[in-house]
């Protein structure tokens, strides 16, 4: 039985080490798992009268229903200002809405991430624990990873090239991939 896990990374940037970090990961999942890569771009800034006149936007739907479909979740966090980045916590906040919310409940959810500095993501990664706790996201927390330094660890592409840091990707994405 092949296990599915949605892949979201919350920046934007088309050379995004944290987007070079998901498709790693992709590639680096265990035999009988796969990464879907899902999309934050099309998702407007939520606001509650366009929910209530148009309903959920369709880049939201999509997203709900591959967040239906998967067996876990991949949240591939960057940093910005010690924090969530906006863009991906708004995304998160209209994939809870209508269905959704009973959606995140018990499904297992694993979050890393990559930033030039040198403490990785640790920060942003911390402020996701209270969102996945009202989500009743299942946070699976036997790993951690972040990747620090990245400007040294990934191409001009945002692809992720050092191999002591796809080492690690792989035993993270294999112990992700057996608690689901």
């Amino acid at each position: 039985m092949t296990k599915t896990i949605l892949g979201l990374s919350g920046s934007l940037r088309r050379a995004s080490f944290n987007a070079g970090l998901l498709r790693a990961a992709a590639e680096l999942v265990p035999e009988g798992t796969g990464i879907e890569i899902g999309s934050i771009r099309d998702v407007p800034l939520y606001d509650g009268d366009l929910e209530k006149s148009s309903g959920l936007p369709p880049a939201v739907q999509t997203l709900q229903a591959q967040l239906q479909a998967a067996d876990g979740v991949l949240l591939v966090t960057p940093e910005y200002n010690n924090g969530i980045p906006g863009v991906f916590k708004n995304a998160i906040d209209w994939m809870s809405r209508g269905p959704g919310l009973k959606m995140w409940a018990g499904k297992p959810v694993a979050v890393i991430g990559a930033s030039p500095g040198g403490f990785g993501t640790m920060l942003a990664q911390a402020q996701w624990l209270p969102v996945l706790r009202t989500l009743k996201a299942d946070l699976w927390a036997d790993g951690r990873l972040m990747v620090s330094r990245a400007g040294d660890l990934f191409d001009s592409d945002g692809n992720l090239t050092d191999t002591a840091s796809r080492d690690r990707l792989a035993g993270f994405m294999d112990g992700f991939a057996k608690a689901i």
